[in-house]
């Protein structure tokens, strides 16, 4: 038995250490906020960040965490509240509150990883312009981010907003 810790907590799995990350945190950690696209890296819907950066899961063997921590999706809110020093993760991280104040989402298929990707832009860079926001999601990582229904527009919107609440929570 091997341990992992994602999305804060210390986690324990059975999987040998080829095993791409993505089923070990689906099929044996129940965490279903990475979500199976492509399998072959090239779509950006199981992104994860590993420490703070994004990796696509679906390739990334568990072998190669090196200690680091995993977050998905679903850890975006301890992660801002340990960034903030807040003892409560109740609150949605500011890139999940601007999906949902841009209505984002469409089929939501892409959206996971295209939220790690933005936070992952917005931590290193926390005021981007929308070239940047396009460069982290097209040509930065193994491949463009895709999404099927077309929501960049929507995206993009939701990018700069989530920008705009990091900026207020760094001075609350």
């Amino acid at each position: 038995m091997s341990t992992i810790v994602v999305n804060g907590q210390q986690r324990k799995f059975k999987a040998s250490p080829d095993t791409p990350l993505l089923y070990v945190l689906r099929n044996e950690l129940g965490i279903m906020g990475v979500k199976f696209g492509c399998g072959l890296a090239q779509c950006g819907a199981c992104s994860v960040l590993l420490g703070d950066e994004e990796v696509r899961a679906c390739v990334t063997p568990i072998s190669a965490l090196d200690g680091k921590p995993v977050t998905t999706v679903d850890g975006l809110p301890q992660r801002w509240a340990s960034q903030k020093g807040k003892l409560s993760a109740d609150t949605l991280h500011p890139v999940q509150q601007a999906w949902i104040d841009e209505q984002v989402p469409q089929c939501g298929i892409c959206q996971f990883g295209m939220m790690i990707k933005v936070t992952e832009l917005l931590e290193a860079n926390p005021k981007p312009t929308d070239q940047d926001i396009r460069e982290a999601l097209t040509t930065s990582g193994p491949s463009p981010h895709l999404c099927r229904c077309g929501s960049y527009a929507a995206i993009l919107e939701g990018a700069h907003r989530a920008a705009k609440l990091m900026m207020q929570g760094d001075s609350a």
